[in-house]
This record gives C-alpha cells, structure tokens and sequence, in this order.
C-alpha cells in the first residue's frame, strides 16, 4: 500500500484544516487507516483511525469533538477533517495502513504496515 499525505499548513488558533491522505496499491476493505502525529522532540502519537469496511472510528482523547476521520471508498482517500485547533496540535501528521489489527493495539504505531510520509501541521497562537 502506498499513502501520500497532504494537505497541512500553517493556521492560526482556532483555525480548521483538512488532510488528505491518497491510498493505492492494495484493496484496502480489511484494512484500518490511522492517522498519528508526531511533534518535535515526541514521540509518534495516535490521533484517530477507521476501520475501511465498517467505518468504525476511534479517537485520542484530547482530540474528540475537534477532529473527525472518513474515508471516500470509491476515490480510496481517508480524510482528517480538524476543527478549533490549538497550538498544542502542531506536529507532522502522518497516515497509515494496518492489514490486521484489533481494537486493544489500534493505537500502537507497531500495528500499522504502511505509511505515507508525512504532512505539517502548524498551529499559532
């Protein structure tokens, strides 16, 4: 599976943004995309993730009710749509694939076997 991210910039407080990610290469019905990011000098963190088939999603906590993930099943992208951001969401966020994952590990960046390469998201106060 190949991912290509997009979509980050640099917005102000409050702001709203949207990223892209354009999955290709595989069917992805059995597949969970996730999106994570990871800010400087921290380590890679979950944000949220889809299972393809289901649309089951799941969020970090700190970004429930702001952000919202889905996926276009026919275009094969999987979108981050991200309200009231804050300067705390600055990071370079990052889209993955897991072939096989269950719940209790979805959050784990172990648990995904593709990644795309990364889009910066900054956020000023």
């Amino acid at each position: 599976v190949q991912l290509q991210a997009s979509g980050g910039g640099l917005v102000q407080a409050g702001d709203s943004l949207r990223l892209s990610c354009a999955a290709s290469g595989r069917t992805l019905s059995s597949y969970v995309m996730g999106w994570f990011r990871q800010a400087p000098g921290k380590e890679r963190e979950f944000v949220a993730a889809v299972r393809w088939s289901a649309g089951i999603t799941y969020y970090t906590d700190s970004v429930k009710g702001r952000f919202t993930i889905s996926r276009d099943k026919t275009e094969n992208m999987v979108y981050l749509q991200m309200i009231s951001l804050k300067p705390e969401d600055t990071a370079v966020y990052y889209c993955a694939a897991a072939s096989r994952v269950i719940t209790t590990t979805i959050r784990y960046p172990s648990a995904y076997d593709y990644w795309g390469q990364g889009t910066l998201v900054t956020v000023s106060s």
